[in-house]
This record gives C-alpha cells, structure tokens and sequence, in this order.
C-alpha cells in the first residue's frame, strides 16, 4: 500500500504493532545521493533475517519500503542505505533525517526468503536501491564460507559506494541501459563460467534491468532465480 488516503492510513496505524520510538543517531552521506542512517532503539525481540524491511509511513498518504542494512540487536543498533535523489515523498523524508530526530516504525518484515543456507554460490544484482541488501547479505555468506558476486549498475557519482560500505567481490557498471540488452548480459564473463548454473540469482533494483537479467539467466540454465524489482521508471511507489 504505498499510497493511500489519510484515513486509511491513520486507521491502519491503529492495528499495525509499531515499534516504540527510535533515534537517529548518525547520518553520512557516501556520495552525494546515496545516505547511510544509523538508528537506534529497543530491538531486542525483534528478527531481522538477510532482506528484511521496515514500512515508513513518509506523508500522510504515502508509505515506502527500505532494506535493513544491517542489525544489532543487542545493542539496539539500526543501519539503513537509502537512495535519496528526486522529489519524490521517501527521498524527500529520508533527506531530511537528522541526528537527534525521533521517528515511530512499523516492525521488520520480509516476504521472500532471499537466502538459502543450502546454496553454494550466490549473484546478487541491482542498483543503488540494492545497496542495502548486498549489506544484509555479506556478513551471513562470509560466516558460511558461501562464494557470492555482487552486480551494481550505479550512477557515476555513486561508483565508489560499494567501497565505501565495506562491500567484496562485486563488479560495478556504468548505468547507461547495458542490461535491458539482453545480448550484452549474455556475454558477461559470469555466464561463460561452468558452475553458474547452480548459483541463487537475487535480481533488485530497476524492475526491466532485473527482468532482463533473469530471461538471460534463466535462458542459459540458471535452476533459482528470485526476482524483486525495487522501482520502474514512470511507477510511484513500487
């Protein structure tokens, strides 16, 4: 429900568990659109497994979704890795978060099991919006000695992010509409390797670039791909 009128909303809010009030605690901004927000708060009897979400109500009529970065339960630590660009209702709300500021949070949710323990290799595509999950990825899949590549197509300025957040093994891209062509994914040097079939395909991000690297995927033998497009051009709220 990423929009909805005002009463719906307020009537929801009557019935959805919320979490107590939580702190912004630090903001830093890795370039100039992509902001890390660390919060914190009571999340003691909480669950944050790889991909969860929390729902922020961000107007009176608007709801948006953003990945869990990281978590610290037991010391009631929250990092979130926003892509803040455009006027749109969430990057205006998640600009304006500040040190200090407290905000009410519905709890963390998930609606894909994003992970597989059972898995040997994992690809993880997707865009800025993808920042977050490759996060919430890394830490489980080093402490399983699981093989993973992550796949970014970023905006210029935004190169060095993955970098900056402490990210492995991962190949960025320029984006400039190179996976919405299909012939072009199929020459990726992850598709002329022998055991890319086996991996979990995790595909984010821009709705047609995750689309077009799935047909390719699927079309060369991947056995799992899961598929979850994050925005679409011309599509509020996705």
């Amino acid at each position: 429900m990423p929009s909805a009128p005002k009463w719906l909303f307020d009537a929801v809010d009557l019935f959805i568990s919320k979490l107590p009030y939580v702190v912004i605690t630090n903001v830093e901004f890795i370039s100039q659109t992509v902001k890390k927000i660390h919060l914190n708060g009571d999340f003691k009897d909480l669950s944050f497994p790889v991909g969860c979400y929390i729902d922020f109500r961000v107007s009176d009529t608007e709801a948006r979704r953003y990945t869990v970065a990281k978590a610290d339960r037991e010391n009631g630590f929250l990092e979130f890795i926003v892509h803040v660009h455009g006027a749109g209702s969430g990057s205006q709300f998640m600009q304006e978060l500040k040190p200090g500021d407290k905000i009410k949070m519905n709890k963390p949710r998930t609606e894909r099991n994003y992970y597989d323990r059972s898995a040997n290799r994992f690809i993880v595509f997707g865009d800025e919006t993808s920042l977050a999950l490759a996060c919430s990825f890394l830490p489980v899949l080093k402490q399983n000695n699981q093989d993973f590549h992550f796949y970014f197509e970023l905006d210029d300025q935004n190169k060095n992010a993955p970098e900056l957040l402490g990210l492995e093994n991962y190949t960025t891209f320029s984006k400039n509409g190179s996976f919405r062509n299909e012939e072009w994914i199929a020459e990726l040097p992850l598709f002329q390797t022998a055991d890319f079939q086996k991996a979990n395909f995790v595909l984010t991000g821009n709705a047609k670039s995750a689309q077009s690297f799935r047909k390719v995927a699927k079309g060369k033998g991947a056995q799992k791909t899961y598929l979850h497009g994050y925005w679409l051009e011309g599509k509020k709220g996705l």
